[in-house]
Protein backbone atom coordinates (compact mmCIF):
# COMPACT_ATOMS: atom_id res chain seq x y z
CA UNK A 1 0.00 0.00 0.00
CA UNK A 2 1.58 3.18 -1.03
CA UNK A 3 1.45 5.76 2.07
CA UNK A 4 1.91 9.58 2.04
CA UNK A 5 4.04 10.39 4.54
CA UNK A 6 3.28 14.40 5.74
CA UNK A 7 5.23 16.63 7.89
CA UNK A 8 8.42 14.65 7.47
CA UNK A 9 11.35 15.84 9.30
CA UNK A 10 14.83 14.05 8.62
CA UNK A 11 14.77 11.72 11.88
CA UNK A 12 11.20 10.52 10.33
CA UNK A 13 12.73 9.36 7.82
CA UNK A 14 15.96 7.95 9.14
CA UNK A 15 13.69 5.72 11.12
CA UNK A 16 10.89 5.03 8.34
CA UNK A 17 13.18 4.25 5.83
CA UNK A 18 14.65 0.88 7.29
CA UNK A 19 10.84 -0.50 7.53
CA UNK A 20 10.77 1.27 4.03
CA UNK A 21 13.74 -0.17 2.05
CA UNK A 22 12.41 -3.36 0.33
CA UNK A 23 8.47 -2.59 -0.22
CA UNK A 24 9.74 1.58 -1.14
CA UNK A 25 5.34 2.08 -0.57
CA UNK A 26 6.60 5.21 1.43
CA UNK A 27 6.67 8.70 -0.28
CA UNK A 28 7.68 11.43 2.19
CA UNK A 29 6.42 14.69 1.74
CA UNK A 30 7.84 17.78 4.38
CA UNK A 31 4.45 20.29 4.20
CA UNK A 32 1.65 19.19 6.65
CA UNK A 33 -1.63 17.61 5.21
CA UNK A 34 -4.44 20.28 5.17
CA UNK A 35 -7.06 21.57 2.56
CA UNK A 36 -3.94 23.03 0.53
CA UNK A 37 -1.98 19.98 0.26
CA UNK A 38 -4.64 17.22 0.13
CA UNK A 39 -4.28 17.07 -3.58
CA UNK A 40 -0.27 15.31 -2.74
CA UNK A 41 -2.45 12.26 -1.61
CA UNK A 42 -3.97 11.43 -5.07
CA UNK A 43 -2.26 7.95 -5.90
CA UNK A 44 -2.25 6.58 -2.13
CA UNK A 45 -4.08 4.62 -0.24
CA UNK A 46 -2.77 6.02 3.39
CA UNK A 47 -1.39 9.02 4.82
CA UNK A 48 0.63 9.06 7.61
CA UNK A 49 0.48 12.62 9.58
CA UNK A 50 1.63 13.97 12.88
CA UNK A 51 0.43 16.40 15.21
CA UNK A 52 0.90 19.88 12.74
CA UNK A 53 -1.37 17.66 9.98
CA UNK A 54 -4.96 19.61 10.04
CA UNK A 55 -7.57 16.98 9.21
CA UNK A 56 -10.68 18.69 9.89
CA UNK A 57 -13.93 17.55 7.37
CA UNK A 58 -12.74 19.46 4.31
CA UNK A 59 -9.79 17.98 4.18
CA UNK A 60 -10.37 14.28 5.15
CA UNK A 61 -13.57 14.65 2.63
CA UNK A 62 -10.90 15.51 -0.16
CA UNK A 63 -8.33 12.89 0.73
CA UNK A 64 -11.53 10.08 0.72
CA UNK A 65 -12.10 11.73 -3.22
CA UNK A 66 -8.59 11.10 -4.12
CA UNK A 67 -8.56 7.43 -2.40
CA UNK A 68 -7.50 7.20 1.15
CA UNK A 69 -8.92 4.65 2.84
CA UNK A 70 -6.45 4.93 6.00
CA UNK A 71 -4.75 7.51 8.24
CA UNK A 72 -1.68 6.59 10.53
CA UNK A 73 -0.89 9.33 13.03
CA UNK A 74 2.60 9.43 14.25
CA UNK A 75 0.90 10.74 17.40
CA UNK A 76 -0.83 9.51 20.24
CA UNK A 77 -3.26 12.73 20.55
CA UNK A 78 -5.75 12.99 17.60
CA UNK A 79 -7.02 16.58 18.17
CA UNK A 80 -6.53 17.25 14.87
CA UNK A 81 -8.63 14.34 12.69
CA UNK A 82 -12.13 14.94 12.56
CA UNK A 83 -13.24 11.53 13.51
CA UNK A 84 -17.10 12.15 12.23
CA UNK A 85 -15.70 12.82 8.50
CA UNK A 86 -13.50 9.74 8.90
CA UNK A 87 -15.59 7.67 9.70
CA UNK A 88 -18.82 8.84 6.99
CA UNK A 89 -15.80 8.59 4.72
CA UNK A 90 -14.68 4.73 5.69
CA UNK A 91 -11.57 5.91 6.48
CA UNK A 92 -9.88 3.65 9.15
CA UNK A 93 -7.66 5.28 11.92
CA UNK A 94 -4.33 4.11 13.41
CA UNK A 95 -2.47 5.99 15.95
CA UNK A 96 0.25 5.44 18.91
CA UNK A 97 -1.55 4.64 21.94
CA UNK A 98 0.76 5.70 23.99
CA UNK A 99 4.88 6.54 24.44
CA UNK A 100 7.47 5.20 26.62
CA UNK A 101 6.29 6.37 29.96
CA UNK A 102 9.61 6.20 31.36
CA UNK A 103 10.99 8.11 28.53
CA UNK A 104 8.49 10.93 29.29
CA UNK A 105 8.87 10.66 32.89
CA UNK A 106 12.77 10.53 32.78
CA UNK A 107 12.45 14.21 30.54
CA UNK A 108 10.56 15.73 32.83
CA UNK A 109 12.96 14.82 35.61
CA UNK A 110 15.58 15.89 33.24
CA UNK A 111 14.08 19.53 32.95
CA UNK A 112 13.44 19.40 36.51
CA UNK A 113 17.19 19.24 37.23
CA UNK A 114 18.00 21.70 34.60
CA UNK A 115 16.19 24.01 36.61
CA UNK A 116 17.50 22.67 40.23
CA UNK A 117 20.85 22.74 38.84
CA UNK A 118 21.09 25.34 36.63
CA UNK A 119 22.60 23.85 33.73
CA UNK A 120 21.20 25.77 31.26
CA UNK A 121 22.85 29.08 32.10
CA UNK A 122 26.20 27.11 33.33
CA UNK A 123 26.41 25.93 29.78
CA UNK A 124 25.88 29.18 28.17
CA UNK A 125 28.15 31.23 30.36
CA UNK A 126 31.26 27.88 29.19
CA UNK A 127 30.28 28.18 25.71
CA UNK A 128 31.04 32.48 26.14
CA UNK A 129 34.31 31.31 28.11
CA UNK A 130 32.65 32.79 31.37
CA UNK A 131 33.21 30.06 34.47
CA UNK A 132 32.13 31.86 36.77
CA UNK A 133 29.82 30.45 39.59
CA UNK A 134 27.76 33.56 40.55
CA UNK A 135 24.07 32.88 40.38
CA UNK A 136 24.81 29.19 39.83
CA UNK A 137 24.36 27.81 43.15
CA UNK A 138 21.78 25.11 42.42
CA UNK A 139 19.68 22.82 45.38
CA UNK A 140 19.01 19.38 45.96
CA UNK A 141 15.99 17.41 45.07
CA UNK A 142 16.99 15.30 47.86
CA UNK A 143 14.50 15.88 50.87
CA UNK A 144 12.60 18.29 48.91
CA UNK A 145 8.41 17.55 48.52
CA UNK A 146 7.08 17.49 45.42
CA UNK A 147 3.52 17.34 44.06
CA UNK A 148 2.60 15.30 41.26
CA UNK A 149 -0.95 15.41 39.56
CA UNK A 150 -1.57 12.18 37.54
CA UNK A 151 -0.75 8.73 38.49
CA UNK A 152 -1.48 7.05 35.47
CA UNK A 153 2.00 5.45 33.95
CA UNK A 154 3.56 8.51 33.14
CA UNK A 155 3.17 9.52 36.71
CA UNK A 156 3.91 6.92 38.67
CA UNK A 157 7.30 6.27 36.70
CA UNK A 158 8.02 9.87 37.74
CA UNK A 159 7.08 9.43 41.55
CA UNK A 160 9.64 6.07 41.71
CA UNK A 161 12.23 8.38 39.82
CA UNK A 162 12.00 11.47 42.58
CA UNK A 163 11.52 8.66 45.31
CA UNK A 164 15.03 7.26 44.10
CA UNK A 165 16.08 10.86 44.71
CA UNK A 166 15.11 10.95 48.62
CA UNK A 167 12.46 13.47 47.67
CA UNK A 168 8.81 12.92 49.31
CA UNK A 169 6.20 12.75 47.12
CA UNK A 170 2.92 13.86 47.04
CA UNK A 171 0.68 12.91 44.58
CA UNK A 172 -3.44 13.30 43.27
CA UNK A 173 -5.11 11.92 40.48
CA UNK A 174 -9.14 12.32 39.60
CA UNK A 175 -9.47 8.68 39.33
CA UNK A 176 -8.67 7.84 42.88
CA UNK A 177 -11.63 9.85 44.14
Amino acid sequence: MRIAVFSTKSYDRDYLDRFNADANELVYFEAPLNIDTSNLTQGYKGVCVFVNDKLDEATINAIARNGVKLIVLRCAGFNNVNLTAAKQNNIAILRVPAYSPYAVAEHAVALMLTLARKTHKAYNRVRENNFSLERLTGFNIHGKTVGVVGTGKIGMAFCKILLGFGAKVIAYDVESL
